[in-house]
């Protein structure tokens, strides 16, 4: 009979993840904005940032570098994604008209300093580039030119790109593309301690003219298709193709794996069912104590474990996370991102975890309620700085060291009131009404048999059932699920890549939340053979290891596939790095805890109670 009743916490949370969800679909799909221009008139192009091309999120402003530059620098207005993505927009020099061809125009002569040379070979010689924006279309190129050759005699040669030539195309009144080429020019040589073949001015200094050149081509394509001109093209790479043989094999492996741990646990728990259902009489608390395995510790099974709040708020979060996930490749599945605007990615999921708060709330103060926890204030508090405490100080530790070193990624002052402010006038008050809405509408816990009031003897385990590797094997199974997806994931996040097969990303993200459910459900049932009952934090631990294995597949990552390096760059990585392990380890955790209380409460249910 208790079987059939519908759980009031699980009518809540779907409720409100469809809220969350309903919000998400409604968020309106980011497009390029519409300009039209006439025949001479100006088109702005803004100067963006450079950087090390290894290294995507160390950039500074394009105007660090001895270059060409107006007397009074006037910077563009930015939204919030692209202040996040490290942009900082000033207007050039470069005067360019609307169908207007520009033949080599004095853009302006300088005179460089040793040390403005020796800054200039350091950048080029670790591979800068630039990026400028013109009508909403990023515009890449290297600042110089370097060239290694020979063993004996060893030849290094390091050139300044002094001529840019730009080729913009265009569709009636719209532009649809412009990119920058260097091919009909000659680098500049900058010789060691600031000597060159340039003109040398007073002072020992160098002294350079930059020019560039404007072409226009009509193109083919309006202005609604022109994110296809800019995804064809290849100053960084292509999209990711992904390798079907592997993401094929490893969905073979995981169902497999699935199909086996059902089917011997079904059969293990149809012999048990059977060796405990005979001659039953009297419910659970009359069952016979002489017998062993999960039936004797049914007094106890559902003994409430240590640090609830603390329980309760890792649950919130993580089911916070996971309608956070969901929302997020759904949005990516209905095009609603410009995958060339990190930026857009990024304060959409600002906005998103802002949005979802009531669900870490609802969940975290629903349960807590459930299992008699009696400070509901404090839990609130404490699921809402779990993740955000960490956030918090990894960003100040990152943002200081991006600060330190004038990277652009530095958010300015109002930036951070701004994003402050969203977490406390929308964030935490979103936790609180979520809190207290599912205080009051929390039921009972509903465990099929009572618990005593003296606590069982726990036998000694052996080594295979203690929770280390417990959680070296339930967090090894999940990583392996999606260790061929990872890398696409990586490469896309700290590389140059484009990833925009979402919906295998969903299918992976389905499969690794189903094998940590099934990894979880059989290490529990091992543990409650052993007559251990203290699953409840056992389960949360022994699949959210997987962020464990995430951690140090990031580090391999960094040593050996990519080309990473530097101060600024290795803060980001890892800081960020131990963030994604948290939030995989909350939602893994979450999801392992409650298919644990679900397949607990469905086996002490199945036994006889006449």
């Amino acid at each position: 009979m208790m079987a059939e009743i519908e759980h009031p916490t699980q009518q809540g949370v779907c409720r409100m993840i469809g809220y969350c969800i309903l919000v998400l679909c409604l968020v309106p799909q980011i497009t390029w904005a519409t300009v039209s221009y006439k025949q001479g008139d100006p088109v702005t192009l803004y100067v963006n940032k450079v950087g090390p091309y290894h290294n995507p999120q160390e950039t500074y402003h394009y105007y660090t570098l001895p270059v060409c530059r107006p007397k009074e620098v006037h910077h563009k207005s930015l939204s919030l994604g692209e202040v996040l993505d490290g942009d900082r927009m000033a207007e050039s020099l470069y005067e360019i008209k609307f169908r207007e061809n520009t033949e080599k125009k004095l853009l302006c002569q300088l005179t460089l300093t040793e040390k403005e040379v020796d800054q200039l070979r350091e950048a080029i010689e670790e591979l800068y580039y630039f990026e400028f924006v013109l009508d909403d279309i990023p515009i890449w190129g290297f600042v110089g030119y370097m060239e290694e050759s020979g063993f004996l005699p060893h030849s290094h040669k390091v050139g300044l790109w002094t001529h840019l030539d730009f080729n913009i195309e265009y569709n009636g009144n719209s532009v649809i593309f412009a990119n920058v080429s260097v091919k009909d020019s000659k680098p500049v040589p900058l010789e060691e301690g600031g000597a060159g073949h340039g003109a040398v001015g007073t002072g020992g200094g160098l002294a350079l003219s930059f020019s560039y050149s404007v072409h226009w081509f009509e193109s083919p394509l309006n202005h609604a298709r022109r994110a296809e001109r800019l995804r064809d093209y290849s100053f960084f790479p292509k999209t990711l193709e992904i390798h079907w043989l592997s993401i094929i094999n490893s969905l073979v492996l995981v169902v497999l794996l699935l199909g086996f741990v059902i089917i011997i646990l079904m059969r293990v728990l149809k012999n048990d069912f059977a060796r405990y259902n005979v001659e039953e009489e009297g419910g659970c608390d009359d069952l016979d104590q002489g017998d062993n395995g999960w039936k004797i510790i049914h007094t106890d099974v559902f003994r409430f474990p240590p640090y609830k709040s603390l329980l309760c708020a890792v649950l919130g979060v993580g089911a916070q996370f996971l309608t956070l996930a969901t929302g997020i490749i759904v949005m990516a599945l209905l095009g609603m991102f410009n995958v060339h605007r990190h930026g857009a990615i990024n304060s959409a999921a600002i906005m998103l975890y802002a949005l979802t708060s009531c669900v870490s709330g609802y969940c975290s103060c629903s349960f807590y309620t459930q299992i008699h926890g009696q400070r509901w204030v404090w839990n609130i508090i404490l699921t809402s700085s779990l993740f955000s405490a960490p956030l918090f100080l990894t960003w100040s530790v990152v943002n200081s060291v991006h600060w330190w070193s004038g990277s652009t990624q530095a958010l300015p002052a109002s930036t951070v009131l701004l994003l402050l402010g969203a977490w406390v006038l929308v964030g935490f008050p979103l936790t609180v009404i979520g809190g207290i809405v599912g205080k009051n509408r929390a039921g009972n816990f509903q465990a099929p048999c009572r618990t005593r009031n003296i606590a069982r003897q726990i036998p000694t385990q052996p080594w295979y059932k203690h929770t280390a590797v417990h959680m070296a094997i339930g967090g090894f199974l999940p990583f392996s699920a999606i260790s061929v997806e990872l890398y696409y994931i990586f490469a896309t996040v700290w590389g140059r890549e484009h990833y925009t097969l979402y919906g295998i990303l969903l299918c992976v993200f389905a499969i690794l939340l189903s094998v940590g459910a099934c990894i979880s459900v059989a290490l529990t049932y091992f543990l409650l053979s052993g007559e251990d009952y203290r699953w409840w934090w056992r389960s949360v631990l022994s699949t959210g290891s997987t962020g464990l294995f995430i951690f140090v597949y990031s580090v391999f990552y960094y040593r050996n596939r990519s080309s990473m390096s530097g101060l600024v760059q290795s803060a980001e990585f890892f800081g960020y790095s131990l963030l994604t392990a948290l939030v995989f380890s909350l939602m893994l955790g979450t999801v392992s805890f409650w298919a644990s209380l679900v397949f607990i409460r469905y086996i002490y249910r199945s036994l006889k109670m006449d």
